[in-house]
């Protein structure tokens, strides 16, 4: 089983070199077009899809990421490293590609540390060159362990052995917004009730001189996951408002050593469109 997750610029750079890894490009098309990491494929669909954890939202995802895996050459005999600017730019969305290749049965999977951003910092080239992989047939294995549906949330509010996380920004946490995408995208504003917050951005420090965001040290994240009551053994559950903030902290505290954490995937876009859902709508102190 892999266990390795982040990889440096110089360890990517030798994987490439002995074709054992498929490096994936999660920004826009637009940005990839200017520059990317040389033999990167483009997969902007792991930042912007919107999943629903239903059985059919979740299968729907499933057999949308299967095609795009399989036209972008990933297969059992090869790596998948993922890469964004830097692993704060787009809500994490290199990690939320991480957590979907988990979910789906690819083990060999890893991120790039700081990014593009970083890579570009190690002096390493890049190029416009459209690449066109020869496809595979990508069949998933599906992961249950690390997945929580709209179904598992419910049943954890009645658990008081689950232990949920909420990890937006701090203008969703307090009821000021409703997700990224707009103040009044969803239509309501809250918390999952029950939860307790730490903001995505507190698991990250920034290097001042160049702006690469990279994880903090799995003591530091132990310590700030203990002051709000989350420790290594508790069954935790992580949500945000789409999944990708979920899986950025999914990756922070599981290379911090926490056992039992699941994402839930479709997290406060879908928590917030099913009326029949208690919320705790009361707008926090800023």
């Amino acid at each position: 089983m892999q266990n390795k997750i982040l990889y440096s610029p110089k360890e990517l750079q030798k994987l490439a070199g002995e074709g054992k890894v498929v490096i994936i490009d999660v920004r826009d098309i637009e940005e990839y077009a200017k520059d990317h990491i040389p033999g990167a494929v483009n997969i902007p669909d792991m930042f912007y899809e919107l999943s629903m954890t239903t059985d059919e939202g979740l299968r729907e995802m499933t057999d949308h990421f299967k095609r795009l895996f399989s036209e972008a050459g990933v297969s059992k005999d090869k790596m998948a490293v993922l890469y964004e600017d830097s692993l704060d730019t787009r809500y994490g969305g290199s990690c939320r590609g991480y957590f979907q290749l988990s979910y789906m049965g690819h083990e060999n999977v890893g991120i790039l540390d700081g990014g593009l951003v970083n890579w570009k910092k190690a002096g390493l080239p890049t190029n416009d060159e459209v690449v066109t992989p020869a496809p595979t047939a990508f069949v998933p294995i599906i992961n249950d362990s690390i997945m929580a549906t709209k179904d598992t949330m419910k049943k954890a509010l009645e658990n008081p052995d689950i232990k949920l996380l909420d990890d937006r920004d701090k203008e969703e946490w307090i009821g000021e917004s409703s997700s990224p995408y707009g103040v009044d995208f969803a239509p309501r504003k809250g918390r999952i009730p029950g939860a307790k917050w730490i903001e995505w951005y507190d698991f990250m420090e920034t290097d001042d001189s160049n702006s690469i965001s990279h994880f903090k040290s799995p003591e530091a994240i132990r310590e700030i996951c203990a002051k709000r009551g989350f420790y290594p053994d508790d069954d935790i559950i992580i949500y945000c408002f789409k999944g990708a903030r979920a899986s950025n902290t999914y990756v922070a505290m599981k290379m911090a050593g926490f056992k039992k954490i699941r994402n839930y995937y479709g997290s406060w876009n879908e928590w917030s469109r099913d009326m029949s859902l208690p919320i705790d709508d009361k707008v926090l102190a800023a």
